[in-house]
């Protein structure tokens, strides 16, 4: 079965569910309406990008629902189960807001005690904000956070990266999406200049050697036929773009001189993005949650029955993509994608893409990936659920971005 009918089978089944995230690429644009840069030459440090420096490789599948997150709430023996699953390549992004509607939905009958089930990004923020609402929370998960799927993924704030279909999710999904970024925006903005940098926003550049061109959005000459006759929007770009309603909250690109960095390409813009360090985020959250009073109870659960047993007769369920065998959601699909690291350069402070490759400096290693893109798609990765990873898929892209400093003004390094 090919990616779009993959696509098409989650808006199918999706349908009959009701409305009821790693490795996007860090966002780099083309040229927008920001005053023109005209600092001197900037003074970057160049990465050390060669292939003995790997040493680590991560995949992560995002759970994609066509019509989005996953909200809604059903009755489970004699538990009340708020689901929370479902977020694309947008866990990282939009935890807290999607965590502030569970838990409204949660606390609907005032419980004493939750449970939240899965220990992810997800499941974690989801219990922090059902501690702040005033309930004592257990999470019920296989695994701690620092070996779920969560921390194989980005980590860039990528609010609307393969969260949903625009025509599956409809009109009214967008301003749910809007009140889950802003929510999410103005909680991790309490986390920013902590020890250890949980929460920081780096320069990215976007490089090319040819001039930018503005997204277009082509038919697909693969999709046969109107929306209603197939199933699939007629758009090169199925996925939904809603970025433009939080267009307040995020600064836009701006073109820079040629020959204002150091980088050997002749043209570049520059934005500002957010990002997160998952050891350093990680380690707060987890002090939070244990210093409100939370527990964690390692288990596995293999049926949506065994919920019902709990001693908590509410629960937030946050599985992730375990949730398309766990609650046979075939409305989901895998959406592949990995990263490849190098040993940590605390005097790199930027990210960049170029030719297909996404750079990020992480606290814990440089961060470095095949970006989608005009030549490989967003359809790349979806409905591949291989959770190996290639060296030489990172490899490929390592050579990438070595080749590119192999041209850097050697006064710069």
């Amino acid at each position: 079965m090919d990616r779009r009918h993959l696509l098409k089978a989650s808006l199918a089944t999706g349908g009959l569910m009701g409305l009821g995230g790693c490795a996007a690429a860090p966002r780099g644009a083309g040229p927008g309406s920001a005053p023109v840069f005209r600092d001197s030459l900037l003074s970057l440090a160049p990465i050390r990008a060669t292939t003995d420096r790997i040493f680590d490789l991560k995949v992560c599948l995002r759970p994609f629902r066509a019509l989005g997150p996953r909200l809604d709430v059903e009755q489970i023996g004699g538990a009340m189960v708020v689901h929370n699953y479902g977020h694309g390549g947008s866990g990282w992004s939009l935890a807290w807001g999607s965590a502030n509607i569970a838990v409204q939905k949660a606390m609907s009958t005032s419980p004493a005690r939750i449970a939240v089930i899965g220990c992810g990004i997800i499941g974690l923020t989801s219990a922090i904000t059902a501690q702040r609402a005033g309930a004592q929370v257990t999470i019920y998960t296989r695994d701690l956070l620092p070996k779920t799927r969560s921390v194989r993924a980005n980590g860039s704030w990528t609010p609307s990266s393969r969260i949903a279909l625009t025509q599956a999710a409809g009109p009214a999904f967008g301003a749910l999406w809007e009140q889950m970024a802003r929510y999410s925006w103005k909680t991790y903005r309490s986390y920013l200049g902590l020890a250890g940098n949980p929460v920081a926003f780096c320069d990215q550049y976007a490089l090319s050697d040819t001039p930018f061109q503005p997204a277009v959005h082509q038919p697909d000459p693969s999709v046969q036929g109107s929306y209603e006759t197939t199933g699939m929007p007629q758009q090169n770009s199925e996925f939904g773009r809603y970025d433009d309603r939080i267009r307040d909250l995020m600064p836009r690109a701006e073109t820079l001189p040629e020959g204002a960095t150091p980088f050997p390409v002749k043209y570049v813009s520059r934005n500002s993005g957010m990002f997160f360090n998952f050891t350093e985020l990680g380690q707060v959250l987890m002090r939070e949650f244990y210093g409100a009073g939370g527990k964690v109870v390692i288990r596995q659960f293999h049926a949506p029955s065994e919920l019902g047993g709990l001693p908590e007769k509410v629960v937030i369920n946050c599985p992730g993509y375990a949730a398309r065998d766990m609650w046979k959601d075939k409305a989901m699909i895998p959406v592949r994608g990995q990263t490849g690291w190098l040993i940590p350069q605390p005097e790199v402070n930027y990210g960049l893409s170029y030719n297909g490759t996404s750079v990020l400096s992480k606290s814990d290693g440089i961060m470095v990936l095949r970006a989608p893109g005009p030549v490989r798609g967003e359809m790349n990765g979806v409905g591949d659920s291989n959770e190996v990873a290639s060296r030489s898929e990172t490899e490929s892209a390592v050579r990438v971005i070595e080749r590119l400093f192999a041209r850097f003004p050697k006064a710069s390094a």
